[in-house]
């Protein structure tokens, strides 16, 4: 199963060497594209025989591409499964209401809108200058798990990618006092659904070029997209410093996600520390503290001597 989501396309007759470089780079970043996603849902078992996934499409460069992917890899997946398209139209002033529909009838594409003036909502809850995100998130979290049961979906599939994962890791750490990130598969807060994230592993600037080649009709976002001050974006600028400074830091960040090490981090409700005991046997997942030998060499120094 793994080799048939994940297989690369077959061989073709090599290309005339005056073909546009950019038109190489183009079908490199396609075939990289189907690779990670394809990965992430073998990993993570997200997409099963006789699954209905309802993809939301919030008109974003991140949901186009994530439907565009998953058609492209339901051609040759060793399960027959369904995709439903649905967007939450959130009657924000100015939303052109034709925009999805049209592309997604040149698609091809079953799809629902469902209406939900939750834009006032948010506007008259929260105070100018505050975050909408919270609230915003919640009431389309419930709408949406509502129009899943209603159609028949077996799973909700989200357009986050790696670097929205990271940056839920921070943001937790930093204002929430919590080491808790943003998982590829969870089953939702009602209990009653399977949220999936087929970018998981997607790094976001592939999804601007493959956004650009692909020409996406985008739809901006008036709630959320228009917040510059917002925590994540400051966290995002963040980490794409350190990516610029340190290449490699933030895969590195990421595939740390997927190597925990209960025992080396300080929870007890993850790890019996209050019952640990000597065994006389060594254990090489014992305490060596900074495991020196085992980390690349940065290749700029991480830490400064800053005299005052």
């Amino acid at each position: 199963m793994n080799a048939v989501w994940t297989a690369e396309e077959p061989a073709t007759e090599a290309a005339p060497a005056a073909q546009p470089r950019i038109e190489r780079e183009t079908h490199k970043l396609e075939k990289r594209l189907c690779r990670l996603m394809g990965q992430a849902i073998v990993d993570y078992n997200m997409v099963e025989q006789g699954d209905k996934v309802m993809v939301c499409m919030s008109g974003g460069k991140d949901s186009y591409a994530m439907l565009d992917i998953l058609l492209k890899l339901r051609a040759r997946a060793p399960v027959s499964f369904d995709i439903v398209a649905v967007n939450l139209d959130q009657k924000q002033p100015g939303f052109p209401e034709h925009v999805l529909p049209e592309y997604l009838e040149r698609q091809g594409v079953p799809f629902h809108i469902e209406e939900q003036d939750t834009y006032s909502i948010v506007k008259r809850v929260i105070p100018e200058g505050k975050t909408t995100c919270g609230l915003c998130s919640r009431l389309r979290r419930g709408i949406l798990y509502r129009v899943a049961d209603e159609l028949g979906a077996t799973k909700i599939a989200l357009g986050h990618h790696r670097d929205d994962i990271l940056q839920t890791l921070f943001l937790n750490m930093f204002f929430g006092a919590k080491l808790k990130g943003m998982p590829a598969k969870l089953v939702s807060d009602d209990g009653r659904h399977i949220v999936i994230r087929p970018l998981a592993y997607v790094p976001e600037r592939d999804l601007v070029r493959w956004a650009a080649h692909r020409q996406f009709p985008i739809i901006p976002c008036t709630l959320c997209g228009s917040q510059e001050n917002a925590q994540r974006k400051q966290v995002a600028a963040m980490l794409q410093e350190w990516e610029k400074k340190y290449p490699g830091r933030v895969e590195n960040m990421f595939t740390a996600l997927q190597n925990v090490v209960p025992s080396h981090l300080m929870d007890g409700t993850r790890y019996d520390f209050k019952g640990l005991k000597t065994t006389g046997v060594p254990d090489p997942a014992g305490d060596k503290a900074f495991d020196a030998e085992d980390i690349a060499p940065p290749i700029a120094p991480l830490l400064q001597v800053v005299r005052l």
